[in-house]
């Protein structure tokens, strides 16, 4: 008899959620901003040590409040990594900014800070970038970068939620940062999102745009005797419902990440010895940085191989996967972007990655079935 198949991911069931859910449905509080959304808030501030957090309906759509409060436009370019997932370029995109895609370091799949430096024009408005698996890349001359000419930075932290840089929690070190709740996510809300504001002097108009451009939250807090539209804006709020789930997900967050920790080790360990035998990279985690365990890939030593494996984890039940097509080279990507040096470090990247299942809830039988699965396969 054929062994149950091993997903990718599953989203992980926290133990209040349904209570939660009843809790939202009785109170009749069930539109955003009531008791949940303040809980999940604070939950998210205790976890990040950030001061001013708004949840939003996603991560795209706070990528989108992001480049709304910069006020990006035509005119503008946004420099960004070409290996990252579609919603950071359209978010610059939908605003009539030019995105400049440029290439990542070949280890961790981060974007390389020394291009970003080449390609500073006059029309750099920011810089966007990706803490990608949950690891920080060489944000030291990110920083530096973005300070010497002026630039606001916006992290995608959908990865990186606890995750740390020389001590430093990621997503509280750019003016703007975002967090993903998606199911796949080692905290989700189905749907779901957060934007951090490390610059309070954009806290109050992000209130605005989060609530449809209108001056809503301050008429809740009693500063106003009726609200009002002050400013461009959209339906960024979610339902308490969402808000509900994911405050019963961060109320589990340590007991969450020591599970995916305990899978990611296990692989670390259990697939070394095969790793270096084989000519396979496996994901490496540098000094100075703390990360999420959301990810964990294998670089083979060519496509071939990345076709190859993932075919053969499948024949025995098992689910892998590769990630991003570098955006530089999607149809949008040409669009909407220029890439003035060819991303050909994301090219290689892009081909070679795999990822192994890992979520918070895989048994030890199955992860050890993971690793007798990929230790089995031999590189073309």
């Amino acid at each position: 008899m054929s062994q149950p198949i091993i997903s990718f991911s599953r989203p992980y069931r926290s133990a209040r959620e349904l209570d939660n859910l009843r809790d939202v449905l009785e109170l009749g509080h069930v539109h955003g901003d009531g008791p949940f959304t303040l809980s999940a808030t604070n939950r998210l501030k205790a976890i990040t040590g950030a001061d001013h957090i708004l949840l939003t309906t996603s991560g795209t759509h706070a990528l989108e409040l992001s480049s709304l409060l910069l006020d990006l436009g035509p005119g503008d370019e946004v420099i960004m990594p070409s290996f990252t997932f579609p919603s950071a370029a359209n978010a610059i995109a939908l605003t009539g900014a030019r995105i400049v895609f440029v290439d990542i370091e070949p280890v961790n799949g981060n974007v390389d800070a020394s291009l970003i430096g080449r390609n500073v024009t006059s029309e750099t408005k920011a810089i966007s970038i990706v803490h990608y698996g949950g690891v920080a890349g060489d944000l030291a001359e990110v920083v530096r970068i973005a300070e010497a000419h002026g630039l606001a930075l916006i992290e995608d932290n959908a990865h990186g939620l606890g995750g740390t840089w020389q001590g430093r929690q990621l997503g509280t070190i750019g003016e703007l940062a975002i967090q993903s709740f998606h199911d796949t996510k080692n905290i989700h809300a189905g749907e779901g999102g957060a934007i951090i504001v490390n610059d309070p002097e954009l806290m109050g108009r992000a209130e605005m745009l989060r609530e449809k451009g209108t001056n809503r939250s301050r008429f809740l807090r009693g500063q106003v005797d009726k609200y009002t539209w002050t400013d461009i804006g959209s339906s960024f709020l979610p339902s308490e419902l969402v808000a509900a789930v994911l405050d019963s997900q961060l109320a589990e967050f340590d007991h969450i990440q020591a599970w995916r920790h305990r899978i990611w080790n296990s692989y670390s360990a259990g697939l070394s010895d095969w790793a270096l035998a084989q000519d396979v990279s496996l994901m490496t985690i540098p000094e100075g940085r703390e990360h999420t365990a959301h990810i964990f890939f294998m670089l083979m030593p060519t496509h071939a191989d990345q076709t190859a494996i993932i075919a053969h984890l499948r024949e025995l039940g098992i689910v892998a996967t590769f990630h991003y097509v570098p955006l530089d080279s999607s149809a949008a990507g040409l669009k909407y972007g220029r890439t003035p040096e060819p991303a050909l470090v994301s090219e290689d990247f892009s081909s070679r990655l795999v990822r192994l299942p890992l979520w918070a809830g895989m048994t030890d039988g199955e992860i050890e079935r993971v690793i007798d699965g990929v230790s089995s396969y031999s590189p073309r």
